[in-house]
Order: structure tokens, then C-alpha cells, then sequence
């Protein structure tokens, strides 16, 4: 259904994290995010590829998947994430990557690795690189902490030989944040992921002030909750406050309070669908609402 059927430098403290902010019109204009443990920056919107890219050779849709990522890198996208337990999206990815044009170093190659077994996580560590055909990944993450002990380090010596560029760790759903919250404190990482949108803030109260503090990019993932957000907001006019801001559509709306948060570095909403992928892409370009505007965003979907 379309979305659109929805609607009618570093910080240095973590209280000025938290404070009522303003992005400055430089970083607006730039519409890019520093990633602390390096010296790059990031688009704030950028792509997932769970259940959207899982199709296998031959499906009719593939193409369609070809015209998400071309649009996809002609918006200004970097980061598009995946993982070997999304089925065919990896193979989907290296297949669409042959037949799409980009700039140089615009693609930020981000998946994962999902096993307990650490010579299988090298496995399929190779096997990313193998399917994307994209060079080194930018970044690789230990997907929902499965035997994040073990493959953290051997992924850090990956990192320092030049194989791959950052290393991290994901959750999803909103589980295991004691547990992610003891890593941040504890692990030296460049990025973690996590679920954040307008229904599930609890990572607001001590993840994400902590990744400020740490210095640790945030990638965030289920911004829709797999579209749960807009279905609720189906038939609803859209509120003042969404125009004011330049919001289009509740998805607009949604994506613009998740990115908007100072320690968000890129958030990653699925899609198989061409507009769709443009209505995500353009809320890169909005003015960032300071604090208590972004309250006034959530509170519209309750």
C-alpha cells in the first residue's frame, strides 16, 4: 500500500547531548553525520535490506530491487546494511551493485556475521565480501550479540590488516539492552545498532547517551516497525506540526524524529518500492526539530 495513503565537534558532555538542540544550517546543508572513530561522514538515511532483498535468482521483483538501490545512490545514499540471515538480500545486493551506477566511495557496505562458531563467522565474513563484490566491507557487525565474544576480537584483527573498517554489534526488537549496555561500557566498538522509533524510545533513557559519551556511531534499525507506525496512523490527517517541518506523509514524519536525535548516525528502513525509497531519502534534507519539538512529533502518534 502506498505510505502516502498514511497521511491526509564531538560532543563533549552528555548534558548538551541532551539538551533542547538545533542542528546548525551547516550540518543541515550537509545532511551528513560524523562517525566518531573515524574521519568520515554519513548520509542519515540509508538502507535496510531485511525481507525486502530476499529474493532468489529469477524472481520477477529483482529488477524493481535494482531501481530501489540506483534511486537509492542518485538521493545522496551511503550506508546499506544487511546480513547473512536475509537469505537471498546479500547475493540480491552484489547482483544489483554490477547493474547500478554510482560515485566513487559513495556505497558504505555494512552487514553482519550470525553464528556461535568462530571459523563460521570467518566463513561468512568471506563470503559478504564474495557476494557484495565491493571490495573490503566498511563495516561488520555481530548480529544480535550471537557470540559476540568470540568474534569481536578476531574481527578487530580483520579491521587492523585493512579487511574490513569498523567493527560492531546489533540488537533488534528492543531486547538485550542491559546486555548491549554492558558492551558499550565495557568494548571498544565504531558502531552498534538498535531499535528507536516514536513507539519504542527506551533506548533514549541509556543507550543512546551512553554511545554519545563512548564515542560510538548509531545506526538504527525498525524506524517503522516494519510499517507497524504507519498502520496506525491509516486514515488520520496529518498534524500541523508535520507541515511545519516539511513532512509529507506520517513516514516522513516518523523517520525525521528518529534521525533528528543528536546521537543517531544513520538510521536504515527497508523498502522494495522506488517512492517509497525517495520519501525516505528526502527527509535527509529537513531541518532537525531541537528536543521538545521531537516530543511533540511522538506524542502525535500515540
Amino acid at each position: 500500500m502506498d505510505r502516502r495513503l498514511f497521511c491526509a565537534s564531538s560532543i563533549t558532555a552528555l548534558g548538551a547531548l541532551l539538551a533542547p538542540t538545533v542542528f546548525s544550517a551547516s550540518e543541515e546543508s550537509a545532511g551528513r553525520r560524523s562517525v566518531p572513530s573515524g574521519s568520515i561522514t554519513l548520509p542519515p538515511v540509508g538502507m535496510g535490506t531485511w525481507i525486502t532483498f530476499d529474493l532468489p535468482p529469477g524472481h520477477p521483483a529483482r529488477a524493481t530491487r535494482v531501481s530501489v538501490l540506483q534511486a537509492f545512490f542518485d538521493a545522496g545514499g551511503g550506508m546499506v546494511d544487511s546480513s547473512p540471515m536475509y537469505g537471498h538480500a546479500e547475493e540480491l545486493i552484489g547482483y544489483a551493485l554490477e547493474r547500478t551506477q554510482r560515485n566513487q566511495g559513495t556505497l558504505f557496505a555494512a552487514s553482519k556475521i550470525w553464528t556461535p562458531a568462530l571459523f563460521q563467522g570467518e566463513r561468512q565474513m568471506v563470503n559478504t565480501e564474495r557476494l557484495w563484490n565491493a571490495g573490503p566491507m566498511d563495516l561488520m557487525q555481530v548480529h544480535n550479540l550471537v557470540d559476540w565474544e568470540t568474534h569481536l576480537p578476531r574481527m578487530r584483527e580483520w579491521r587492523e590488516a585493512g579487511r574490513i573498517g569498523h567493527v560492531g554489534v546489533t540488537t533488534s526488537h528492543g531486547r538485550r539492552h542491559a546486555e548491549l549496555e554492558a558492551i558499550l561500557r565495557r568494548e571498544p566498538l565504531d558502531f552498534v545498532q538498535l531499535t528507536y522509533n516514536v513507539l519504542d524510545r527506551e533506548a533514549e533513557s541509556r543507550l543512546l547517551p551512553l554511545a554519545a559519551e563512548r564515542g560510538v556511531a548509531v545506526i538504527v534499525n525498525r524506524p517503522y516497525r516494519r510499517g507497524a507506525i504507519l498502520r496506525r496512523m491509516s486514515g488520520q490527517a496529518l498534524p500541523s506540526i508535520a507541515r511545519e517541518l516539511g513532512c509529507q506523509s506520517w513516514a516522513q514524519l516518523a523517520l525525521l524524529f528518529v534521525i533528528s536525535h543528536p546521537a543517531v548516525t544513520c538510521a536504515i528502513p527497508a523498502t522494495g518500492v522506488v517512492a517509497h525509497l525517495r520519501e525516505n531519502m528526502a527527509v535527509s534534507h529537513l531541518p532537525m526539530p531541537d528536543a521538545d519539538t521531537r516530543n511533540k512529533i511522538a506524542a502525535a502518534f500515540i
